[in-house]
């Protein structure tokens, strides 16, 4: 929950999600969630989806402020909206623990790639 001048408070499940599923499960997973959050009509996060939806990713607590600012912080091309890139790309910032193991697993996945490509 959010306090005044503080930064929203979540728990943080994409380590855990990331351990149990492995990267492709774990993509598949940021997939389903942008698909929930997402305005159907425009194909992208809009500040309306996320607040609409919001309590389906257990931020019901935030105030308009800290969505609007989730919106700013993924938004690359300033386009006002989360595509399904961005909101990926949020989604790992949002989580320290995963950032730091995000180099190894990377890593990992690009190799795997390229060895399903020979």
């Amino acid at each position: 929950m959010a306090t005044p001048n503080s930064q929203p408070h979540f728990q943080d499940f994409l380590p855990v999600m990331a351990n149990k599923l492995g990267g492709d499960g774990l993509i598949d997973e940021l997939c389903n969630g942008f698909n929930l959050l997402m305005d159907s009509g425009k194909g992208v996060i809009t500040f309306e989806s996320l607040k609409r939806n919001s309590a389906l990713l257990g931020l019901q607590e935030f105030s308009d402020e800290d969505l609007h600012s989730m919106l700013v912080e993924g938004d690359f091309d300033g386009d006002g909206a989360l595509n399904q890139l961005e909101f990926c790309v949020l989604m790992f910032r949002l989580s320290p623990e995963l950032m730091e193991g995000s180099k190894l697993w990377l890593e990992q996945v690009l190799q795997q790639e390229i060895q399903d490509c020979f």
